[in-house]
């Protein structure tokens, strides 16, 4: 049993709002939130605490980084929506700075990480048809099982989790699942002429933060690159220096044909996503086929210009390469019992649970949120740890103390 969660007037009244006019498509911890700087939140009544999920990896450059609200602010100022039925002075701008950022010929910003995804197949189809002669409506795309998007109709289409997909079908026809960290298993479905793309995660984030074996990223590319088909790399939750490296697939100096970013390229004020590919992909695609409203907006070109500039000059990929070393250091000196596994990479790790009580993690959550440190469960006894990527040692030893006295809960 966790200690006795009490909750304050004030916190009840907004839960009590969100319950009677929300939908009840969300689980969240019992804390309402009013405020964020660097690495902490605060609540309705003031109580601050550690964000040890980052918005799920979209706040890598902590909360309110001052370079990316001054950026928001001013441009807010000025012209936020044009459309892309005009031109603006900042999309061009915008194309050249990520594009050489990440060497890419061409870019296609979108809003959410999930039109990311839909954008990259929509383009490893027409790819697959249009280059690679792949016989009309037959095209197939690939995913590794476990994998996680998003929640649209294509996302649930290729999901393994019952509670993504149950009761939302028919799916969408022409995708295949295949098991994560399996060369053996991609080679065979690959030999398959009419697929046109592998689409993966480098580390499986909603998974349980899931590390695949050295030299799996590598043997992918090397495998796509044989059978003529595209590496799609999903890099929204592992990309923007999460795991100690620029992108996840730069661990294993690997560049896939279609990158999908997202979350922190925002920096965690707006929905900003971009998909990143050469030429022969993305020129597949003429006027009209493809596009968003606010796709490309000026306000979200110049914050992600501002985002993806804060992670150099800070050197956030460096921090959370040294930070995510001394995390799962001292997570391991505390012997817990009840952790039955560590993982991860830079600042994106997680822990596994193992206690009789299939509630145990959630427990903790509730026990950790009390002692001042917010993290959140996912599929059912995993832990994600991932704070925003500027923490010191110091606030990780502080953020360790108060796991391992949390931790205390569970032997009750």
């Amino acid at each position: 049993m966790h200690t006795a969660n009490f909750l304050s007037e004030k916190t009840n009244y907004y839960l009590e709002l969100e319950n009677k006019y929300g939908a009840h498509n969300y689980h969240p911890l019992p804390v309402v939130l009013k405020k964020g700087l660097g690495v902490h939140l605060w609540d309705v009544d003031d109580k601050r605490y550690y964000d040890f999920l980052s918005g799920y990896s979209a706040v890598n450059q902590g909360h309110c980084h001052p370079k990316i609200i001054d950026a928001l602010k001013s441009q807010a100022e000025v012209l936020t929506l044009t459309s892309r039925a005009f031109h603006n002075n900042l999309l061009g701008e915008y194309e050249q700075y990520i594009t050489s950022y990440f060497g890419y010929d061409k870019v296609l910003p979108m809003n959410t990480g999930v039109e990311g995804g839909e954008t990259a197949i929509k383009l490893a189809r027409r790819w697959g048809y249009q280059v690679k002669g792949v016989e009309k409506n037959k095209a197939k795309i690939l995913f590794a099982e476990g994998n996680f998007w998003g929640r649209t109709m294509a996302a649930i289409s290729s999901s393994t989790d019952p509670s993504s997909y149950n009761n939302f079908g028919p799916f969408m026809p022409g995708f295949e699942l295949v098991p994560y960290n399996d060369l053996v298993s991609l080679e065979k479905a690959l030999q398959d002429k009419n697929v046109a793309a592998f689409m993966f995660e480098p580390i499986q984030g909603e998974a349980g933060v899931v590390v695949p074996d050295e030299g799996y990223i590598a043997g992918v590319r090397k495998l796509c690159s044989e059978y003529n088909v595209l590496m799609i790399a999903d890099e929204i939750q592992t990309g923007l220096a999460r795991t100690g490296k620029m992108l996840a697939c730069d661990h294993e100096n690997i560049k896939p044909d279609i990158l999908i970013l997202g979350k922190a390229l925002s920096g965690g004020t707006l929905p900003i996503s971009a998909v990143l590919c050469n030429d022969d992909i993305m020129l597949t695609i003429k006027p009209g086929e493809h596009g968003s409203t606010y796709g490309g907006n000026p306000l979200a070109c110049q914050v992600a210009m501002a985002a993806l500039q804060v992670l150099k000059d800070e050197k956030m990929a460096e921090n959370a390469a040294e930070m995510g070393l001394f995390f799962r250091d001292e997570l391991q000196k505390i012997q817990s019992t009840f952790i039955s596994c560590i993982r991860g990479r830079g600042l994106l790790n997680a822990i596994v649970i193992e206690h009789k009580n299939p509630e145990a993690a959630w427990d903790l959550c509730l026990e950790l949120k009390e002692q001042g440190l917010l993290a959140k469960p996912t599929h059912g006894d995993k832990i994600r740890f991932a704070p925003p990527l500027m923490i010191t040692k110091e606030q990780i030893q502080d953020s360790i103390s108060i796991i391992k006295q949390s931790l205390s809960i569970l032997q009750s």
